[in-house]
């Protein structure tokens, strides 16, 4: 959770770094929405951890984000995301807003990290295939890699890949051995 400017910074450097990109110039902003949207989300979070104060901003805001985020398909309330967070591609993501996640993870398109008596907790380095669904009280470990379709119902230690129905460990390979993420995540 961002508490202070300096981290509302690191925050926004990790996720550009996520995207492959060393900066953000015109031609990704306008083009590259997901990564819009999440710039956004970091400036709200920011607004709403540190300044508080500043409504007007933050109702904005708020607006012009919801509204992105319905033409992107996605729910990611403020909050649950480390740095470094990466909407692949657009397509419905559907996030708790009690679900933590940790840094540098990896999001495909038609996922769900939902609540089913309880919600999840994922670590850093996580990837999560396209139309994966993770929900329940459960822990997901560092550098994990979730398949396609995958639904994950039960905790997974770190360092492994995931899959099936219901979801099982078919590999102890994790996912930055797999190359899922831009280099510039595993040096940075």
């Amino acid at each position: 959770m961002i508490a202070s400017h300096q981290e509302y910074r690191q925050y926004v450097k990790a996720d550009i770094a996520a995207y492959g990109l060393q900066g953000v110039s015109l031609y990704n902003w306008l083009r590259i929405d997901q990564l819009r949207f999440q710039l956004r989300l970091r400036r709200l979070e920011y607004l709403t951890n540190c300044q508080r104060w500043r409504l007007l901003s933050r109702v904005v805001l708020e607006v012009m984000n919801h509204n992105l985020a319905v033409r992107l398909g996605v729910t990611i309330p403020k909050n649950v995301f480390g740095p470094g967070l990466c909407l692949v591609h657009r397509g419905t993501v559907v996030v708790n807003p009690a679900a933590s996640v940790g840094a540098n993870c990896r999001i495909h398109p038609s996922t769900s990290i939902g609540d089913y008596n309880g919600t999840p907790t994922l670590g850093d380095n996580v990837y999560i295939g396209p139309g994966a669904k993770l929900y329940g009280p459960i822990t997901v470990g560092d550098n994990v890699a979730i398949g396609a379709n995958a639904v994950v119902n039960s905790s997974f230690p770190s360092n492994c890949t995931v899959g099936g129905i219901p979801a099982h460990i078919i590999s102890n390979t994790g996912a930055l051995e797999q190359g899922v993420f831009p280099n510039t995540l595993i040096h940075g």
